[in-house]
């Protein structure tokens, strides 16, 4: 069974920094690439940052670029995403996914962990 388990949420000033940690279970890590997305409430779910199976490819949302850095460490089963900079409209419930790679479909999730920034 897949398992995809966020950490590393919480309340933090604006300004300030976070890292968030995905660790994934159940699968051959290095076979997957992994995406974090966020969903703030009343919207909809939406991309942050993408890294491929081995790390040679990573892309992010405009919003996050230069503020954010999506990374991995496969002999540790576990996807990163590290944020600076963060601003009050980072507010949101971080999800990461993974997916088989070079395939389109995020196939599973995590429950998420909620970030707030406080202004």
């Amino acid at each position: 069974q897949v398992q995809l388990v966020e950490s590393g949420g919480g309340l933090v000033q604006a300004g300030g920094s976070l890292r968030l940690s995905c660790a994934a279970s159940g699968l051959t890590f290095s076979n997957y690439d992994m995406g974090w997305f966020r969903q703030a409430p009343g919207k909809e779910r939406d991309f942050v940052a993408f890294i491929s199976w081995s790390g040679a490819n990573t892309n992010y949302a405009d919003s996050v670029k230069g503020r954010f850095t999506i990374s991995r460490d496969n002999a540790k089963n576990t996807a990163y995403l590290q944020m600076n900079s963060l601003k009050p409209e980072d507010t949101a419930v971080y999800y990461c996914a993974a997916r088989p790679a070079g395939s389109s479909f995020y196939r599973n999730w995590g429950q998420g962990t909620q970030v707030t920034v406080s202004s």
